[in-house]
């Protein structure tokens, strides 16, 4: 499929680009971290479901013509985590999706590389909306989510429980 949106953006701080093969390593640190997982996989992952989600990010792309993008942070040059639009087969809609490192966190890098994917999704798909699926109990995503503008709209059940939906109007 063609890529519908730019394959790499760049912010002041950070690069967003395509996940390559040698971003395992990064994405295996941040899915092994209880923290940084319980919101999102709920468990840390073994290293083999870690590279099952860095093929599902490339193949995102190659379904959609969007996706996660590897978010690098300019001054270490380390891969900090996914954030782009997420929308597989089972989602009510695109979302504005986000998860780093816990070392990186606090630093403000969610809310400056979702700005630059919410630009995204109004300059380059001409979307007027975007949702982001948020667990009730995820404060720290609740706060990103309202820093970018979202509103809640509803709460749905989805999966295994029920999550909330956060939305942007765009444009």
């Amino acid at each position: 499929m063609k890529e519908l949106v730019p394959n790499s953006l760049e912010t002041a701080r950070l690069n967003l680009r395509m996940f390559r093969e040698n971003d395992w390593q990064s994405l295996c640190e941040m899915f092994s971290d209880k923290e940084c997982v319980k919101y999102t996989v709920k468990e840390p992952l073994p290293d083999w479901l870690t590279w099952r989600w860095l093929a599902s990010y490339i193949g995102h792309w190659q379904l959609r013509g969007y996706g996660p993008y590897a978010v690098v942070e300019k001054e270490s040059g380390q891969m900090i985590g996914p954030i782009g639009i997420w929308f597989p087969g089972d989602w009510p809609e695109p979302e504005l999706n986000w998860s780093i490192a816990r070392k990186f966190w606090g630093k403000g890098y969610v809310t400056e590389a979702a700005t630059a994917v919410k630009e995204l999704a109004i300059n380059e798909l001409k979307w007027n909306r975007i949702i982001s699926l948020i667990l009730p109990e995820n404060e720290r995503s609740i706060a990103v989510a309202k820093r970018l503008g979202g509103a809640y709209e509803k709460t749905i059940p989805f999966r295994d429980g029920q999550i909330d939906i956060y939305t942007y109007k765009l444009g």
